[in-house]
């Protein structure tokens, strides 16, 4: 009996490893859904690289022990590429096997794979050997850049694509840049790292972008989930106030958010975005909505505030605040919101 319940238990531990389902994880009305299911991320961040192989199992069940669910990783390109065109993911670089010891433990993952990484790490991540070429443009989309960009993405998903959740992985969202408003404005060259970590492999599980609160509208692309960054001992109402800023009017069955945000880089002025189920937004115009005034006008310095309100008779008004002086003295005034073909516009 004894031996008859040892064989039955290799068993299902055996079972238990090689029986990885595969499944899904999406974005869903004001939460993630894990196979379809409400699901919390909870996430530490883990850089295999600094830890020796050896702990590295040590480390993930600390982070199980402490409440975490999830594992963020960066991926560092000029760790995995020394040498121009010579790939090493092995030893303490094996990403794959860091992914897999992950799951091992019931842990899922979230992939950064740059190309930027920041991460207190020599160039972010980028390689040396890059700037031997004197003309190169770093985070553009320079074609000598791009070109060693492709080739390190295509191998970075050979390495992982497979471990993707939908085919029995435990990857759930990989990201696209990193912090990039803080570097720059540049839509284009967003959308090309987008593509280029698609054309890796990526692509049954949602892809993500991170900035700050300062600049997140700036290169916001409304094919991949907006995330907001900050640091500990941050004030998180005001991290996130240009959010709370944000008026939302359902029309038609869409939202429509009114909100104060910067645009070519110029003051505060309101914008508008529209959405279907409430988390996944998309600007109606590159355009303000409701332009600063010129000069000499009560809010040239400033527009912004919005706040909507709709009377008993289905009219719509804009309440929102303006300055000419800085901010030192503030002024509101209304207007009515007027609706055509989908779109509002002040009467």
């Amino acid at each position: 009996m004894k031996k008859l319940l040892t064989l039955l238990l290799a068993v299902l531990l055996l079972a238990g490893c090689a029986g990885n389902k595969p499944g899904t994880f999406e974005a869903g009305k004001n939460t993630f859904l894990l196979n379809g299911k409400p699901f919390v991320v909870k996430a530490a961040e883990v850089h295999y690289p600094r830890i020796p192989r050896e702990y590295w199992e040590h480390r993930i069940e600390m982070c199980k022990a402490l409440g975490m669910n999830t594992l963020c990783l960066y991926v560092f390109w000029n760790l995995h590429e020394e040498t121009p065109g010579k790939y090493d993911f092995t030893g303490n670089k094996d990403i794959a096997a860091f992914c897999k010891l992950a799951q091992k433990h019931g842990m899922y993952v979230i992939v950064r794979p740059g190309p930027y990484v920041c991460a207190e790490w020599e160039m972010g991540g980028l390689p040396w050997w890059l700037l031997k070429n004197d003309s190169v443009q770093l985070r553009t989309l320079d074609p000598f850049y791009m070109q060693h960009v492709g080739a390190f993405m295509h191998e970075v998903g050979k390495q992982l694509q497979d471990l993707q959740i939908t085919r029995g992985g435990n990857i759930i969202m990989v990201q696209v840049e990193n912090e990039y408003g803080s570097y720059g404005t540049d839509k284009p060259y967003v959308s090309a790292i987008r593509d280029t970590v698609r054309a890796a492999g990526f692509t049954e599980v949602p892809l993500f972008q991170c900035d700050w609160s300062s600049n997140f509208l700036n290169n916001g692309l409304d094919d991949l989930l907006w995330t907001i960054n900050f640091g500990t001992g941050a004030d998180i109402d005001k991290q996130f106030a240009k959010l709370k800023d944000a008026s939302i009017v359902k029309k038609d069955n869409k939202l429509y958010m009114f909100y104060a945000g910067a645009y070519n880089n110029a003051p505060q002025q309101i914008g508008v975005a529209v959405s279907e189920d409430g988390l996944n937004w998309k600007r109606l115009s590159e355009e303000p909505f409701l332009r600063n005034g010129k000069p000499g006008e009560w809010n040239s310095s400033e527009s912004g505030h919005p706040h909507l309100f709709t009377d008993l008779d289905g009219r719509t008004y804009l309440f929102y605040q303006g300055n000419n002086d800085h901010g030192k003295t503030w002024y509101i005034t209304q207007q009515e919101v007027l609706w055509k073909d989908g779109k509002p516009y002040l009467k």
